[in-house]
């Protein structure tokens, strides 16, 4: 008996700085039916799973009840670059697993397009293992006030979060499509529609 051979889909990366409005596009590509891997929600699960123990030992004092204290965990690393770089070199591996599971799954199933959402995309290396790179922007004033309205944020936190991100810019620069989310819901949906249509045609440059 000949082996089913299943062909890989076709694979965007969806990033942008926070508060661009990554989150809803990811949502809308999903309502269009296309398969969305999640990094934060996967580091989100880790931090009730396999990076419980490796993070307690790391950073004492950051796990409760059997789990990561995201809170207590983030004022232990934010501003400190080793101890980033101590979690990163933690967290990373497995979320990579579990994208490589989530790929693995959809390319039975026949999808032909996934997203891979992850906010620290080009930061991390991520964009030189996907097709193509999809970067959401908003103008800036819009950003910080989208932030800052958000529980527990501060100007100092936020100033913090963005040290580590690239500049909008740069991100748009490097982009192959860009989504603006500056003018509500249906120019983003279009934009999705003409994104899918391009990628149909588009050569995979990953194996």
């Amino acid at each position: 008996m000949t082996a089913r051979t299943t062909t890989r889909p076709f694979i965007l990366g969806l990033t942008g700085s926070i508060g661009m409005g990554k989150s809803t596009t990811a949502k809308l590509f999903a309502e269009a039916g296309v398969p969305v891997y999640d990094a934060d929600a996967a580091v989100h699960a880790l931090y009730e799973a396999e990076a419980v123990a490796p993070l307690e030992a790391a950073f004492a004092g950051v796990g409760t009840d059997g789990r990561i204290d995201r809170q207590k965990l983030a004022a232990r690393v934010l501003g400190d670059a080793e101890a980033m770089a101590r979690l990163e070199a933690i967290v990373h591996p497995l979320v990579r697993a579990r994208q490589q599971a989530f790929l693995a799954a959809v390319a039975r199933a026949g999808a032909p397009v996934v997203v891979l959402d992850i906010p620290l995309l080009f930061e991390t290396g991520g964009d030189k293992t996907v097709d193509a790179v999809v970067v959401v922007s908003a103008p800036p004033d819009m950003q910080r006030a989208r932030i800052l309205e958000r529980e527990a944020m501060t100007a100092d936190k936020l100033d913090a979060i963005l040290a580590r991100q690239l500049p909008d810019a740069e991100k748009r620069a490097r982009a192959d499509f860009v989504v603006d989310t500056s003018n509500g819901l249906e120019p983003v949906r279009a934009r999705i529609a003409e994104i899918l249509a391009r990628v149909a045609t588009m050569p995979r440059r990953t194996r």
